[in-house]
């Protein structure tokens, strides 16, 4: 499993982002689809239809997704992992702490959607905050819930999947570093290798 600071092998065209609800996937994956040059797709976009409903269509657009040549989503829903790992060429597994980071994270955006009345996908909102005391399956209770899944889930990967490369990091600042350090080094190679590849000239030239 790589950390932080370990340089990529190749510049990753299919990246996927894992970790606790509020970690701040989404956020992390759009800047990496932004260094990368290939689009982000919210898998949760994918995922929920009106009323918080399940998309029957799921699967096949994540199918789609996974078929096209440069991508980055986030690693959820067990019905979906298996097929993006198989694909995917890097996994950035974003293993922040739960009690400083992740949970006021998500309490925060939690209350800000609610507030805001923001609309998330397919016209879905947040429900009401009360709700976190009768519904098990708030966000904010899955969350705490789930919180140690990815601990087994993610490492189980490097022998499922042993082309795919993991790279774990531990906190903000570590993020940061990866972001700036590792991925921009292998973005900028590539970018260096295309400019001094020879360009292919007709017979009559």
């Amino acid at each position: 499993m790589h950390s932080h600071s370990d340089p990529l092998p190749s510049p990753p065209k299919r990246v996927l982002v894992a970790g606790v609800s509020g970690v701040g996937k989404t956020t992390l994956a759009r800047r990496i689809a932004a260094m990368t040059g290939g689009p982000h797709t919210e898998i949760d976009a994918l995922f929920h239809g009106p009323e918080w409903t399940p998309r029957p269509e799921f699967l096949a657009d994540v199918r789609s997704l996974i078929r096209t040549e440069s991508w980055t989503t986030e690693w959820q829903y067990d019905a979906a992992r298996p097929l993006l790992a198989g694909r995917a060429e890097v996994l950035v597994w974003l293993d922040l702490s739960f009690a400083r980071v992740t949970l006021p994270r998500l309490v925060r955006r939690t209350i800000r959607r609610r507030w805001t009345r923001e609309e998330l996908w397919n016209g879905n909102r947040e429900a009401p905050l009360w709700t976190v005391l009768t519904d098990p399956d708030h966000i904010v209770r899955w969350a705490i819930r789930s919180r140690r899944n990815y601990h087994s889930a993610v490492p189980g990967l490097l022998h499922a999947y042993p082309h795919l490369t993991i790279v774990r990091l531990r906190s903000q600042k570590e993020a940061e570093v990866w972001l700036a350090g590792p991925l921009a080094g292998a973005v900028s190679a590539s970018a260096r290798d295309r400019q001094r590849s020879p360009v292919a000239c007709p017979d009559d030239c």
